[in-house]
């Protein structure tokens, strides 16, 4: 079927399935999160981050569902908070609007300041500041470009993150069974190894999901894909099985094949230790390199998102005046005000201690996920999804089971006084100051018009409802 021309505004459909699901699979970054952030299950649980990740899979399996029915519902830029404008309302939706916000335009800096640290032992004395500004004006400038353009670049550089998973994994020699791993959990006390106990087990959890998170960002590129609603479901859960399997199965080898548990357990980086004890000095280089690449390619990826949900909700009307109308152009298939409005805030908060820049993206993930399982929900409910191709199987059991996961989660967050507690009273603000601005602002007319209609057919392609 031939597609009718964007109408002025719009951002063409140049993109098919296979280059958004690249795009994704770039913003879950397997290889990153398998160094840098899985280290941090290790440390807490030891070869229980095994179970750890298992727990995870199965709660993020229930929000890639989750993801997909509603992407193939509402397959638009704006992302999450349009879900949850069209399911539970505008009020609801400014809420994810604001939190979303945050976690988008932090999230960069957090992602680029990690470049330096991950080539700290390949090239000594890197000043973190001055790599990561670096690394989002890099970002931002391919950003610029036509997203078919970006969807090859971030294939190449996906190409040369997945060898760094590839070495972990071909440098593995089990020398323990599975079934004992599984079996008996043993965490590091020191130089000893004690059992690992079902909360150090969740609390990893809590860290595991956050390391498979990113295949819901799929929804953003939905405007721009090729026959969006009916093939975005499938991206989403392809993205979420890829970037599960890439992660698993070198944790699970490296805690079959490594002879000193504690040494690994304690290391900095366990990982890139693990390839050097096996591999040598310039094999962990090449693989500090290959995580460096996949950190690159997901500050891309998370650009050109956070440049898409900003222009979907300059298109909504959300800021006023000016600001709208700079942030909704599109200029050559490309949101390029927006984009740059992302990268220079992104950069400007690299300037920010990181520990302030966590603690402000804080528990959003977790209150984006409770918001949608419970947009997906309300959806069948009141029938705003019926026309969504793709239908989750079992409902509603992916969301309800989700929604009581999170719970689990806050509860152990919040008994972290140190990170956890913090973080999630900085999501808490965000949404109390969401919706005391949307109060404020719906005087001067309807806020999310756009978003919380339930009819949108823009193209002639994908009709809403």
């Amino acid at each position: 079927m031939t597609e009718p021309p964007p109408a002025a505004g719009d951002l063409p459909r140049r993109v098919g399935a296979a280059g958004v699901l690249l795009l994704t699979l770039s913003a879950t970054t397997p290889a990153s999160s398998l160094f840098v952030i899985v280290p941090g299950a290790m440390q807490v649980a030891g070869t229980g981050a095994l179970w750890a990740f298992l727990i995870a899979g199965l709660v993020c399996l229930g929000s890639a569902f989750v993801y997909a029915e509603l992407s193939s519902a509402f397959p638009e830029a704006g992302g999450e908070w349009t879900m949850v404008a069209r399911t539970l309302g505008p009020g609801a939706g400014f809420a994810v609007l604001v939190v979303n916000l945050f976690n988008n335009i932090l999230f960069p800096p957090v992602v680029a300041l990690g470049v330096a640290e991950v080539l700290a032992g390949v090239v000594p004395g890197l000043p973190p500041v001055a790599v990561a500004v670096s690394v989002l004006a890099g970002a931002t400038a391919l950003a610029l470009a036509d997203l078919g353009v970006n969807a090859r670049v971030t294939g190449l550089f996906l190409a040369l993150e997945a060898a760094a998973l590839v070495l972990v994994a071909a440098l593995a020699s089990p020398v323990r069974s599975l079934a004992g791993l599984l079996a008996h959990p043993v965490a590091a006390s020191g130089t000893a190894l004690v059992p690992a106990g079902a909360g150090a087990i969740g609390v990893a959890a809590t860290v595991a999901v956050f390391a498979l998170n990113g295949y819901g960002m799929a929804v953003y590129f939905g405007e721009e894909m090729r026959d969006a609603a009916r093939r975005i479901g499938r991206v989403v859960l392809l993205s979420f099985a890829a970037g599960f399997a890439c992660q698993l199965v070198p944790l699970a080898l490296v805690l079959l094949s490594a002879r000193d548990l504690p040494a690994l357990f304690g290391a900095a980086d366990p990982f890139g230790s693990f390839v050097a004890a096996r591999g040598g000095a310039a094999l962990a280089g090449a693989a500090a390199v290959g995580v460096a690449i996949a950190i690159v390619n997901a500050a891309i990826v998370t650009l050109l998102a956070s440049a898409r949900f900003l222009y979907a909700t300059a298109r909504d009307g959300t800021w006023g005046g000016a600001a709208d109308r700079v942030l909704a152009r599109v200029t050559n298939g490309v949101p390029r005000a927006a984009t740059l409005a992302v990268g220079v805030a992104g950069a400007a908060c690299c300037l920010l201690p990181l520990r302030l820049l966590l603690v402000l993206n804080g528990a959003g993930l977790v209150a984006i996920y409770l918001a949608i399982s419970a947009g997906a929900i309300a959806g069948r409910v009141r029938g705003t999804t019926r026309h969504a191709p793709y239908r989750m199987p079992l409902f509603p059991l992916a969301p309800a089971a989700v929604i009581v996961a999170l719970a689990g989660i806050v509860a152990v967050s919040w008994a972290d006084p140190v990170e956890g507690r913090p973080g999630i009273i900085a999501t808490v603000a965000q949404v109390v100051g969401a919706v005391a601005f949307y109060l404020w602002r719906r005087r001067a007319g309807p806020l999310l018009h756009h978003a919380s209609r339930v009819a949108l057919p823009r193209s002639g392609e994908d009709v809403r409802d």
